[in-house]
């Protein structure tokens, strides 16, 4: 969470968030889900975008059952949606349960331990505190065994104390249809929810949205493909891009053919050229395995109106492109790049310094301007809105 507003006339970068990409992204996911219900993972910081506008825009869309990882990020969430139901992935942390009963946080039980807990702590308070079950079903992280799951459920004192709004469980290789793993765990969760009948199931992720009603179930809860990355790798997003980062061009220098670039001068103009500072760097989240040492990329920014090859090492505050080919007039000082957004997709940036999507936007650093684009404006086409607001994040 960042303390203060930043001016994007004084940032280095700017995060534009898209709050209508956003609302019409949860629309298509909903609508995607058939008839289970549509969650959200607002987790990390609403996965680095800021809690406080996109849960406000996801509850104005329909959207009532949230899940978080901390239960921190829960009582955060609780105080901008009194009326939400929270669900804490991290399941109940040992002596916490009056915190999240004060919160009016569900944990996603994870073990033994976790459900004896809670039903102690239940029955303390005369109150029947409703709460999940997650099961491991095969991606091997955190979760009830199959077998600790059967003892939950077939004891009878410790089941009938607790009050199970939810089963989930979590797929290892959704982004991979035919990967065999899909319907293991498929199998495994719809054998244990026969064990609970009445009870909604939750299973699908952003990609098991798109694996078919099979995975739906009761309860869908996208996390990634709500901020625009690609739910359905190697075929076209069906996401519109949420997040925009647009770097400073801090000055633009002229470089002669032979001479180097950056840190350890690890990229060499092959011609005369002019190189772009722009004012982001790891600092800002920026990975520093987007520097190049080629000519030509792999990785780019967007910059008056074309692609332009990233140069050298990217730096704690800023980083270096290419703009030989552009007029000066299209790259000034003050002037800003695209690092990833509506034509430098976030999933391709993210490739190109081997990581993902997810990394590199929980990755958003404290140092940018954040602009909000009203969620209200229809998105046009050419990626503008008619209102904006900036604000903390």
């Amino acid at each position: 969470m960042m303390n203060s507003k930043i001016p994007a006339e004084i940032a280095g970068a700017v995060l534009s968030v898209d709050l209508g990409a956003l609302r019409s992204n949860y629309s298509l996911l909903a609508k995607k889900a058939g008839k289970a219900g549509c969650g959200a993972a607002i987790k990390g910081d609403a996965y680095g975008l800021g809690l406080a506008p996109v849960a406000s825009v996801l509850w104005d869309a329909g959207c009532r059952n949230f899940f978080v990882a901390r239960p921190k990020e829960g009582e955060d969430v609780r105080k901008l949606l009194p009326n939400a139901v929270i669900y804490v992935l991290d399941g109940l942390y040992p002596g916490q349960a009056e915190y999240y009963a004060g919160h009016a946080l569900r944990p996603a039980l994870i073990s033994l331990e976790q459900a004896r807990e809670w039903s102690t702590f239940s029955q303390h308070l005369g109150k029947s505190l409703p709460c999940a079950l997650h099961l491991d079903t095969g991606i091997n992280r955190i979760g009830f065994s199959v077998e600790d799951f059967k003892a939950v459920t077939e004891v009878d004192a410790l089941r009938s104390s607790l009050n199970i709004t939810l089963l989930i469980s979590h797929l290892a290789c959704a982004d991979d249809p035919d990967h065999p793993l899909n319907k293991k765990q498929l199998l495994r969760f719809s054998n244990a929810r026969a064990k609970l009948p009445g009870v909604p199931a939750s299973l699908a992720n952003s990609s098991g949205i798109f694996l078919g009603k099979n995975y739906t179930h009761d309860l869908v809860r996208p996390g990634i493909a709500l901020y625009g990355g690609n739910p359905t790798p190697g075929k076209k997003n069906p996401m519109k891009p949420v997040a925009t980062l647009a770097g400073t061009v801090l000055q633009v220098r002229d470089v002669k053919k032979g001479e180097t670039v950056g840190y350890s001068a690890t990229w060499k103009a092959s011609c005369d050229s002019r190189i772009a500072m722009l004012g982001a760097g790891y600092r800002d989240g920026i990975p520093r395995m987007l520097s190049s040492r080629q000519p030509n990329g792999p990785s780019q920014v967007f910059a008056g109106g074309r692609r332009c090859p990233i140069v050298g090492r990217v730096s704690m505050d800023m980083m270096g492109i290419d703009v030989t080919e552009l007029p000066s007039s299209k790259i000034p000082p003050g002037s800003r790049a695209e690092i990833f957004g509506r034509h430098i997709p976030v999933d391709e940036a993210a490739a190109w310094a081997g990581t993902i999507s997810y990394e590199l936007l929980t990755r958003l650093g404290s140092r940018y301007a954040r602009v909000y684009l009203d969620a209200s404006q229809a998105h046009n086409g050419s990626g503008n809105k008619s209102k904006n607001k900036s604000g903390e994040s």
